[in-house]
């Protein structure tokens, strides 16, 4: 192990939001080399900063001075560009056996200048069973200075098998309160306080998507949109509607985010394979060319699909939140005693409670298992169109 250094005040642990026993235990394990091991795992709900706390740790083993903020190091991992530390970051639905041995043999060499070798696997919940034993056989009997740090939303065993997750420490990440949400988009981003405010309020505690909704006006409007959906339900007609409506906004979404990646990774691969190209041994050369563009267009079309259930995810996640408020609501006009509940979605507290009104706390109840299974029947591969389509049909209000 290296030789203790002192953590500064500031530096890369100002990536951590509302995290401060987080950022305690990852400084104790900077500043003494006994409270140092190889492998970590990163647990928390979506938004809570797994990514994030990796990066940083990541930047701070790095650093001579345990995370400045401000040196080569520190800069270099935090911008992904840092020779020692391999971010995964999955862009389809999984990662693969083949992704996994290839991480493994760039872990098992030794730092090309910096004080680790530090592979960060974001998602790590999306290996499959064949790639998370690969990894665990590295994680077993890791070279001396090779460091994982594995990002999941839980430890149950569907997200991080028993064998690997009783082989890492564990860093439990919280949900960030809304003040230090708003504080950190004023602060880091320069955000108006009021804007801050209300898209702090409106994430669910999500930093990134906070920062998005203060941004992007498309993405404030696409919220909307969903959170209207509840009080359209009144027939057949506008249930199907809505389906429709929510299935194209996360088309429209994949088509945006894959059009200009697509292109240019193929065209990329095209140049690489000689494609088009003309003149003696141009044949040989690009001979095997067909299978590595079908491969490219594999992983583009599993990118594709993630995005998509990405986008459904959080529209289903902002539905859920709405019957929430409406369940917490109608609860409290039953014990005015009790303190006013916070809300997922303050500024539609008219709708919540008019939901409240309409379905009460035993509806709202039925209508959140119908959200969940809705997703637990897109991570099966039911169709998008199916899927929401049943969906809305059980969030139908009452005549």
């Amino acid at each position: 192990m290296s030789a203790p250094v002192t953590a500064p005040t500031e530096g890369v642990w100002t990536q951590l939001v509302g995290q401060p026993a987080v950022e305690a235990e990852l400084r104790a394990a900077i500043t003494d080399p006994t409270a140092m091991t190889h492998a970590w795992l990163f647990t928390g709900p979506p938004g809570s900063g797994r990514s994030v706390a990796a990066r940083a740790f990541a930047a701070a083993l790095q650093c001579p001075a345990g995370g400045d903020g401000t040196c080569h190091e520190c800069r270099t991992v935090l911008a992904g560009t840092h020779a020692d530390v391999h971010v995964v970051v999955p862009d389809g639905l999984s990662i693969g056996a083949e992704e996994a041995r290839s991480l493994i043999r760039v872990a098992g060499r030794a730092p090309s200048g910096g004080r680790w070798q530090v592979v960060v696997v974001e998602d790590a919940d999306r290996m499959t069973e064949s790639a998370a034993n690969a990894i665990l056989k590295m994680i077993e009997e890791p070279p001396p200075r090779t460091v994982f740090l594995l990002c999941a939303p839980s430890l149950h065993p569907d997200d991080v098998p028993v064998t690997i997750r009783s082989r890492c420490r564990v860093i439990g990440l919280r949900t960030p309160p809304v003040d230090a949400i708003a504080d950190v988009l004023v602060r880091r981003d320069g955000i108006d306080p009021a804007l801050a405010a209300w898209s702090a309020a409106a994430s669910g505690g999500h930093v990134g998507r906070a920062r998005r909704l203060a941004r992007d006006e498309e993405a404030r409007l696409a919220r909307k949109a969903v959170l209207d959906v509840p009080l359209r339900l009144v027939s057949l007609a506008a249930c199907l509607d809505a389906a429709d409506d929510l299935v194209g906004s996360a088309k429209e979404e994949t088509d945006a985010a894959t059009e200009a990646l697509d292109g240019s990774e193929t065209d990329a691969l095209k140049v690489s394979l000689g494609v088009g190209a003309r003149g003696p041994g141009v044949a040989a050369a690009t001979r095997g060319g067909a299978g590595q563009l079908k491969e490219l267009e594999r992983r583009q079309k599993s990118r594709a699909t993630r995005i998509g259930r990405d986008s459904l995810d959080r529209a289903l996640v902002d539905l859920a939140g709405l019957y929430r408020d409406a369940l917490v609501l109608d609860v409290a006009q039953s014990s005015p005693a009790h303190p006013a509940p916070a809300l997922n979605h303050p500024d539609r507290r008219a709708d919540a409670e008019e939901l409240a009104r309409r379905i009460g706390a035993e509806g709202a109840l039925r209508r959140i298992d119908a959200i969940l299974g809705c997703r637990q029947a897109l991570e099966r591969n039911v169709k998008p169109q199916v899927a929401l389509e049943a969906l809305v049909v059980a969030l139908r209000l009452p005549a």
